[in-house]
């Protein structure tokens, strides 16, 4: 029973660590997109805009992929109830990821100023969308929603719209936005640059006053496990609230560290307020789903892990290669004389 309560513990802990990956990584691609028809003034600075993640966004959705398919496996049980409890959103999110993916090939087809706007609210819409439904949809399942003896979910769409769902949406929409300012300042030079430093000196003004508000929510009155470590939402307030200065004295690097930590701290707090739940039911704590009762069997669980160990180190560092092969900044200069 030991061993499967470790490996239980385990792959929860590794699913978390996969959401980091992605929240991290696609999360500046989609403050990037939703900051796109903003801080790009015409034709050049949008290419600019979009040509900063180029070569990574469809990488950076593997991560989304894999943290799915860990939890079908590890988790079925959580996985069923999820997926059928928020259908709806996640259809919306599914939709939008498709939009935007197509937009990203597409707008280069035609140049027309026209098609070329259309496209750009394309990748506007598929970024902000996801954005805003990922945090709704993980303040949900750290709130509670209401599952049944049978472990189904017994609630409708509008279950999921709650307040506290909504500034969860909020505080993820504002500080991936905030993470994807940081990342064009990093990832571009000139006036593309100099844009998405002021927007992101005001942006984390903004997302500090989300990310405070949902926190001290979260603790007050959704912190339902085992493990809530007060020091965890503590250092999340200092950084982000440190960005906003260290935009101002042009230290950009560190402040996308710092973002890049909010984010992954904010992914701890909320698994460590789960746990050992991975859904907690609202209609009676006897139905919640744990690591415990919703996990796949010991076998399972012993081959997802030597799959992991073999697997995660090689993607891990193809990922980084290919980061490496394309770490060069770029601005108008760079696309201003080729042709679309």
């Amino acid at each position: 029973m030991e061993g499967i309560w470790n490996l239980n513990t385990l792959w929860f802990t590794l699913i978390a660590v996969l959401w980091i990956g992605y929240f991290f990584l696609e999360g500046f691609d989609f403050g990037v997109g939703i900051l796109l028809p903003f801080i790009g003034k015409d034709d050049v600075d949008r290419r600019v805009v979009i040509n900063s993640i180029g070569p990574v966004w469809d990488g950076n959705e593997v991560w989304l992929l894999v943290a799915g398919g860990a939890t079908f496996a590890a988790f079925p049980e959580w996985y069923a109830t999820l997926f059928s409890g928020f259908y709806l959103p996640l259809f919306l999110i599914l939709i939008a990821l498709i939009i935007r993916g197509v937009a990203f090939e597409y707008r280069s087809k035609d140049t027309r100023p026209t098609w070329r706007s259309r496209w750009d609210w394309a990748i506007f819409v598929g970024s902000f969308l996801p954005a805003l439904l990922w945090g709704v949809g993980f303040a949900n399942i750290v709130r509670g929603v209401p599952i049944d003896a049978a472990h189904e979910y017994a609630g409708g769409f509008w279950n999921l719209l709650n307040p506290y769902a909504l500034i969860g949406g909020l505080a993820s929409l504002s500080l991936f936005t905030l993470h994807g300012a940081l990342f064009l300042s990093l990832k571009t030079h000139g006036d593309v640059e100099d844009r998405a430093r002021g927007v992101a000196r005001n942006l984390g003004w903004i997302s500090l006053v989300f990310m405070i508000t949902f926190l001290v929510w979260t603790y007050v009155g959704h912190a339902s496990g085992e493990i809530v470590p007060g020091v965890v939402p503590i250092a999340v307030l200092a950084l982000i609230g440190t960005v906003p200065w260290l935009v101002g004295k042009k230290f950009v690097g560190w402040a996308f560290v710092f973002t890049g930590a909010t984010i992954a701290l904010t992914v701890v707090n909320m698994f460590t307020a789960l746990y050992p739940n991975v859904m907690p039911s609202s209609l009676s704590e006897a139905y919640s789903l744990t690591v415990f009762n919703a996990s796949a069997s010991h076998m399972t669980l012993k081959v997802m892990t030597i799959v992991a160990i073999i697997f995660t180190p090689i993607v891990l560092l193809y990922q980084g290669w290919t980061y490496w092969v394309f770490r060069k900044r770029i601005g108008r200069d760079d696309l201003a004389a080729q042709s679309h």
